[in-house]
């Protein structure tokens, strides 16, 4: 049986000008080999050719009528990310380098962030001045076609100001400076349409001109109705189970051979992987050494408020393997026996699962989180431990060699 092509919304560089915003759809670089090929200018005019910043207005004004935000998703040091089930964008200031104030940045970018989420906790009339932001990423590895990723409005609704925007500090050859890291939400609309766009362009009230309804609905009464996507494919390749980059798998190297020859102490790491995932988890007890030189440990995970709290037992399995060694069935058995009802298991490696052991553990609905190699490293950026250097410091710390 033939399967059916499945042809992706693009557009053509030529019409670019007169072109709606559609989520996922492809916007097509030009040709001529120089900057005028770049899409975005053309999609939203007065907006600039190039940086993660951009806007029709100058944030130091307040005027700002529209802003692109744009990622490659190549800066290792600064992942920015799309959770496209919650509906969650992580992002990253535009102070990536010592020398200079988190708001002293040429683009003002970091002023931008700083007045928008300010604003997105006042009134309606506050939020009314926040303009609607557009996120792009780079399309391919080459070219400079970009695809729009959606309507974002700062914040979200499960996460605390703090969270929301934090300003955190980095170290460049010894110096350290300050960025932020922003969370928005990408709303529930599929389309923009040319004439809110233009219409934010001429300086018209943003909740005119054809303004989703789900924007409206923000600046109103500050409520999100993020765009919910469940991923369909649960069986990842060995490829999506690994890092894609240099930097990325140079990281997990440098973890494997940190334990190399006492894998059994990689267990305490493997907790405090699943800690920066699971930041709500409780009290862990790591056991003694198994007969085949791993090490278990049992925790909790707790659920509610402070003043009614609840806490669910898991249990937690560490594989420290190469690259050419994947996690198989009897180890996910082995952890799948430990578990009591209403409990769950994690299994941490730094390697790969086995295309099997991924299918059972679907199919038979068992309640156990799979964290590979690559799902380690993006933990560790995530928390700014972003080269070899800083991973390696990291483990000499937190877990000295006796």
């Amino acid at each position: 049986m033939t399967l059916p092509v499945v042809s992706e919304p693009h557009v053509a560089f030529s019409d670019l000008k007169t072109a709606d915003l559609i989520v996922d759809a492809l916007y097509a670089g030009g040709t001529s080999g120089n900057t005028g090929d770049e899409p975005i200018s053309k999609l939203i005019k007065g907006v600039g050719n190039q940086g993660g910043f951009r806007y029709a207005g100058w944030p130091t004004r307040g005027n700002v009528k529209l802003a692109v935000l744009y990622t490659s998703g190549g800066e290792v040091d600064w992942p920015d990310h799309l959770d496209v089930e919650t509906g969650t964008f992580t992002y990253y200031g535009d102070n990536k380098k010592p020398g200079q104030s988190l708001h002293g940045t040429p683009r003002a970018g970091n002023i931008l962030l700083r007045d928008v989420f300010a604003a997105s906790h006042g009134t309606a009339a506050d939020r009314a001045k926040v303009p609607p932001f557009f996120l792009f990423e780079k399309a391919a590895a080459s070219g400079r076609s970009v695809r729009f990723r959606g309507l974002l409005a700062p914040g979200g609704p499960t996460l605390t100001s703090d969270d929301e925007l934090a300003a955190i500090w980095r170290t460049t050859v010894g110096l350290r400076f300050q960025n932020y890291r922003s969370h928005f939400t990408v709303l529930d609309h599929d389309l923009i349409p040319r004439s809110w766009i233009e219409h934010l362009l001429a300086g018209g009230y943003p909740l005119g001109g054809g303004c989703p309804g789900v924007w409206r609905t923000w600046v109103e009464g500050r409520v999100y109705r993020p765009m919910l996507a469940p991923v369909t494919t649960v069986v990842r390749s060995k490829a999506d189970q690994l890092p894609g980059d240099a930097a990325g798998t140079a990281m997990l190297e440098e973890l494997r051979e940190y334990f190399r020859g006492r894998e059994h102490d990689f267990e305490s790491c493997a907790v405090a992987i699943w800690r920066l995932i699971a930041r709500n988890t409780g009290p862990v007890d790591v056991t003694r050494p198994s007969r085949d030189g791993g090490r278990d440990a049992v925790g909790t995970y707790s659920l509610g408020p402070a003043s009614s709290r609840i806490t669910i037992d898991f249990a937690l399995e560490a594989k420290c393997y190469g690259e050419g060694n994947s996690v198989g069935v009897r180890e996910v058995s082995r952890l799948i026996s430990r578990i009591r009802h209403r409990n769950f298991g994690v299994l941490v490696t730094t390697s790969h699962f086995h295309k099997q052991v991924q299918e059972e553990v679907h199919e038979d609905g068992h309640p156990i989180v799979l964290i590979s190699g690559r799902d380690i490293i993006d933990a560790l950026r995530q928390d700014g431990r972003t080269t070899v250097d800083a991973v390696r410091q990291w483990l000499e710390q937190s877990f000295p060699k006796l």
